[in-house]
């Protein structure tokens, strides 16, 4: 009798370790399954340029770019920028020998100041950009943290070393594949 017992009890606890375990496993899964939307790893939106000659092919600058902004508290950099730019108003720097960039956009201000700079040994020329835009907040998840997408609207800009800048697609996400600008630089300059 004491050998019945001693099974059953055994028997049991096996029974109640197997409960335990379904009802853990149970509560884990219930817990993990709580958010369906995965949030993006890179939820970085920016803008995409791209340089163009004039038949409208990829061209490789041979300046120096940098690419300077307003600052955070919105006044401008001062007039003389190539030599008073600080580490927070540069969004691009020293850029050679590429045919395409990107830029962060702003997600607070309908119009984003930007300073194209070209520099060579000879001389330096600032362009003036502005870009007009319309900010969309973009809802995903409770646990996804604030995002913004954006609708190109207006560009203009000044023509030191700039000849052109046309918006290819008005519509800026997280697709760091869509070029969303056409940059041609004057030529003979």
């Amino acid at each position: 009798m004491d050998k019945q017992i001693r099974q059953g009890m055994l028997e049991k606890s096996r029974w109640l370790g197997v409960v335990v375990v379904l009802l853990t496993s149970l509560t884990l899964s219930v817990i993990s399954s709580c958010s369906t939307i995965d949030c993006p790893v890179q939820n970085i939106v920016s803008v995409q340029y791209e340089i163009r000659d004039k038949a409208g092919n990829a061209l490789p600058i041979t300046d120096t770019l940098s690419v300077a902004t307003t600052r955070n508290d919105g006044n401008n950099i001062l007039l003389e920028i190539t030599t008073h730019l600080t580490d927070r108003d540069v969004v691009l720097n020293r850029l050679t020998g590429e045919s395409a960039f990107s830029l962060p956009i702003s997600y607070n201000h309908p119009e984003d100041i930007l300073y194209f700079i070209f520099a060579d040994s000879v001389k330096t020329l600032v362009d003036t950009v502005w870009v007009k835009k319309d900010d969309i907040p973009r809802f995903e998840s409770v646990d996804c943290s604030a995002a913004f997408f954006h609708e190109l609207t207006n560009v203009r800009h000044t023509h030191h070393a700039i000849d052109s800048l046309v918006i290819v697609n008005t519509s800026v996400t997280y697709d760091v594949q869509t070029v969303h600008f056409y940059l041609y630089p004057k030529t003979g300059n």
